[in-house]
């Protein structure tokens, strides 16, 4: 344990999973407006004219995987950074590239969604002068102070489970005999597709039950919640040992479409069954539980062998959206929310508007992206590289030839 390993060669598939589970998030928010479901202060914007049970599905089917595969892949170049260099050198590069973007992006961030979130529902209850009601709260100092992580809480729960299991990993460092013994186990099990569901969704739902749902809903709240620090925890604990065992990942291809598809479809009798009963979504009964665990599993193990089935290759197109997947998702929201109020007495069903606003709020954050992050300073501090324009790489080419 004390050796250093060989440096891993760059996974593009996992590279390519953590920027898509990221970029879902806009596709969650864009849809949430138009949700049949009032989520009252974890969502408050609802378009008054226009609603969809189609909404409501696609942010429950998206609910189901994306937090939880984020942060086994999170935790797998967790554990490639604590093996493959020197632990110190990996908790300066969590704090650089995690710790520090969540405390300026939460402070710059605040106001503007305040902001947006205040005119949008201003505008929705039919307020007179909603830009001045938006304005309201930012009377005091004290309202540009954040008083949640809004949709940055992944950043904050990522800080404090990384934090936990450096640790956890220095204690254990000298214990070869104990992670030896959980790797040739881990490895034993990943290997056998029914093993692995049966294994990893006991051990999911042994965490839903002391915790008591059977869907822990993230907390935004800056007072660490133990419920989603518990569960996310357990997914990056997932992760990080499956890179000691990084050579069987190819072991994920077998049934991966079997497990997608077989998610999906329980995710949809679930849906189903929660609005005809109208039942909680997160209750606490051990069959709903089960249920859940293995919903988790399925997903887990089929999208990510479906990346590694179809983009282990190099893609410069994906390497692109890799990069510029940080900056996109930490500017998304307040475009989420503000570009429906320009919409809403649009004569269209809630679908259309709701790809209205997803285009919207893409188009804006990959051209910000690329104009003003991919090769400024700001790139730089986010990736820990900016990028040169074609233009100047061509400039340099002709240099070196003439």
């Amino acid at each position: 344990m004390n050796q250093k390993l060989q440096k891993t060669e760059r996974i593009h598939s996992l590279d390519s999973l953590r920027a898509i589970m990221m970029l879902l998030g806009l596709v969650l928010h864009s849809a949430l407006t138009y949700n049949v479901t009032y989520h009252g202060d974890a969502w408050s914007l609802k378009d008054p004219k226009t609603t969809h049970i189609f909404s409501d599905s696609l942010v429950f089917l998206i609910h189901s995987f994306r937090m939880p595969i984020f942060f086994l892949v999170a935790g797998f170049f967790g554990a490639m950074l604590f093996y493959e260099r020197q632990p110190i050198q990996m908790i300066k590069n969590r704090i650089s590239r995690i710790v520090l973007p969540f405390i300026v992006f939460l402070f710059l961030l605040w106001p503007i969604i305040v902001f947006t979130f205040g005119y949008t529902n201003a505008v929705f209850s039919h307020q007179q002068d909603p830009f001045k009601i938006a304005l309201e709260p930012f009377t005091s100092i004290s309202a540009f102070l954040p008083k949640t992580t809004s949709h940055l809480w992944f950043l904050y729960y990522l800080s404090l489970i990384t934090g936990t299991t450096v640790i956890l990993g220095l204690v254990l460092k000298n214990k070869g005999e104990i992670t030896q013994a959980i790797t040739k186990t881990f490895e034993w099990v990943i290997q056998k597709p029914l093993a692995r569901i049966i294994v990893f969704s006991g051990l999911i739902f042994l965490t839903l039950t002391l915790l008591g749902t059977s869907m822990v809903e993230a907390s935004v709240s800056l007072i660490p919640d133990l419920r989603t620090f518990t569960y996310y925890f357990i997914f990056y604990l997932i992760g990080w040992v499956l890179f000691k065992s990084k050579h069987h990942l190819d072991s994920f291809v077998r049934y991966d479409w079997t497990c997608t598809i077989l998610a999906i479809v329980l995710v949809a009798i679930q849906g189903l069954t929660i609005q005809n009963s109208k039942l909680e979504p997160n209750g606490s009964s051990g069959i709903l539980i089960l249920y859940s665990s293995v919903v988790v599993c399925l997903f887990m193990f089929g999208i990510t062998g479906l990346f590694i089935r179809y983009g282990s290759k190099h893609s410069a197109r994906m390497r692109y959206i890799s990069d510029s997947s940080y900056w996109v998702y930490l500017i998304h929201l307040p475009l989420t929310a503000i570009i429906p109020v320009f919409i809403w007495n649009l004569r269209l069903p809630a679908i259309g508007k709701f790809l209205i606003v997803l285009s919207i709020t893409t188009i804006i954050c990959f051209f910000s992206y690329h104009f003003f992050v991919r090769n400024t300073f700001i790139g730089e501090f986010l990736n820990g590289r900016k990028y040169l324009r074609k233009t100047i790489k061509k400039r340099v080419a002709n240099k070196e030839l003439s």
